[in-house]
């Protein structure tokens, strides 16, 4: 933000500037001017603003593959959100506080992958409470961002703190297909901004894919954010 304001002043210094050496003499050079200033000011103000994406990862932590991933987003510095189950998290605590001291989002995925309008309210307040209450246990931070198993969320659930449910706009099929290939096909046909796109941190092809899209999209000016600084409003 501070940088966005910086450009913001350097933009109106150097249009001021423009604007300041003007003796209006003549009004073809006052025009040409004024089109200077313009065009210092449409340059800066294309370069405030990049296409921002969120990659997401779902069912983790894996033992195996989250490290490798997050190796890779540190070298790029950049930061994902991670839905944990709970049955994951057991064994794999350090994992855990890895991911939150490197600045990736957490959020909750059930404790057993439950589809959550397919159980009892009872049932579903526990699978979502006791995955909070582990990750809170590990990171002092009860997660409020939740990705619903299957996309199916429900709203009757009286809940000890209130969860926010973040779908995708992208579902890479990563664990289907476990074919990089075909996770970036459907990523660049389906990429603008603002999407949220949909992995695994379960497959190495996963881990392979999401390192490439990074690679890819900030080639092409991408910024990769966690899914709260997409979802603010």
């Amino acid at each position: 933000m501070k940088r966005r304001v910086g450009h913001i002043v350097l933009a109106v210094i150097l249009f001021c500037a423009v604007l300041g050496k003007m003796d209006f003499r003549g009004a073809a050079e006052t025009s040409a001017r004024i089109m200077a200033g313009k065009g210092m000011l449409r340059l800066v103000a294309e370069t405030l603003e990049h296409p921002k994406v969120a990659l997401t990862f779902d069912d983790g932590p894996s033992k195996k593959y989250t490290p490798m991933l997050l190796d890779g987003l540190k070298e790029r510095g950049v930061q994902a959100s991670f839905f944990l189950m709970g049955k994951n998290i057991e064994g794999n605590e350090e994992l855990v506080k890895r991911i939150q001291e490197e600045g990736h989002l957490i959020g909750n995925h059930t404790y057993n992958h439950v589809q959550l309008n397919k159980v009892s309210k009872l049932e579903a307040k526990t699978e979502i409470e006791k995955t909070s209450n582990e990750i809170y246990e590990i990171t002092g931070v009860y997660p409020v961002y939740m990705r619903p198993p299957f996309g199916s969320w429900r709203k009757d659930l009286d809940l000890s703190v209130e969860m926010f449910p973040v779908f995708w706009s992208i579902d890479t099929l990563d664990w289907k297909s476990q074919n990089v290939d075909s996770v970036m096909n459907i990523v660049e046909d389906q990429i603008q901004d603002g999407s949220i796109i949909l992995m695994h941190d379960s497959y190495a092809s996963s881990v392979e894919a999401a390192l490439k899209i990074v690679d890819e999209l900030e080639g092409k000016g991408y910024e990769f954010v966690t899914v709260d600084e997409l979802l603010i409003v």
